[in-house]
């Protein structure tokens, strides 16, 4: 078995077009994704898919590999199969997936799940949560809440608050989920054939279209939380999180 990583990235989101390529202190968003996941010394190695010759030129320019893909995917998963592909990988190696908007994630969050699936391979999906501490996040659409069983396998994931606090004497833990997938190249081929399914259409959570068809997440804490560039104001955020460590 071989781990790699792969960052599926586009120009055209909705809330943020041209997010990718946006700079963070100087530097495009997708570079500090790429050296962020490099410093993860599992990976053999890790790839950029994007259907943007923009963003393959650009990753391209400072060291980088990127897989150029079809324009229309449903995910960013479905977009990682193509690559996989496209590159031969086998059916026993893993893929992490790397969301592109999440640039000053931990490379240790990322050692959690790629230890779990060696020492269970037989896993179809891991992820990562972290506990929700503010009640503006919690209502936040833009924050991904996820509910899980007593075994840590995900019973559902959702923009609205879950699980729904019926009551002020009642005591929650929100888990966010954070936007990181670790998959056999065997269950990605699976899970890209499926169809989309009706939540996941509902939500935009790709996630969703795995337990719509019955297959199993395993959601794993994450040591640490991870910053999301959602919109252009989450920038200055990130650029005052990053200077605040450089310090």
């Amino acid at each position: 078995m071989k781990v790699y990583a792969f960052i599926p990235s586009r120009m055209g989101s909705e809330r943020f077009p041209g997010k990718p390529l946006t700079k963070i202190l100087g530097k495009p968003m997708i570079q500090h994704v790429y050296e962020r996941a490099k410093e993860v010394d599992l990976f053999e190695e890790v790839f950029v898919a994007t259907d943007s010759p923009e963003i393959r030129d650009v990753v391209r320019s400072f060291g980088g590999e990127a897989i150029l893909t079809k324009g229309q995917h449903p995910s960013g998963t479905d977009r990682i199969q193509e690559a996989s592909s496209a590159l031969g990988l086998l059916q026993e190696d893993l893929i992490i997936n790397i969301q592109g908007d999440q640039p000053v994630f931990e490379p240790s969050s990322l050692k959690v799940m790629i230890e779990t699936f060696l020492k269970d391979p037989g896993l179809h999906i891991t992820t990562l949560m972290y506990p929700i501490r503010d009640m503006e996040m919690v209502m936040d659409p833009n924050v991904v809440k996820v509910v899980v069983d007593k075994e840590g396998f995900a019973l559902y994931f959702s923009r609205a608050p879950i699980p729904y606090r019926r009551g002020e004497e009642v005591v929650v833990s929100f888990q966010k989920h954070l936007g990181f997938y670790g998959y056999m190249k065997a269950f990605l081929d699976i899970f890209s054939a499926l169809p989309q399914g009706r939540l996941e259409r509902i939500e935009k959570l790709e996630q969703l279209r795995a337990l719509e068809n019955g297959y199993k997440i395993l959601v794993l804490p994450s040591p640490s939380d991870s910053l999301e560039v959602d919109l252009p104001s989450d920038i200055q955020r990130v650029e005052a999180f990053l200077l605040r460590r450089e310090m």
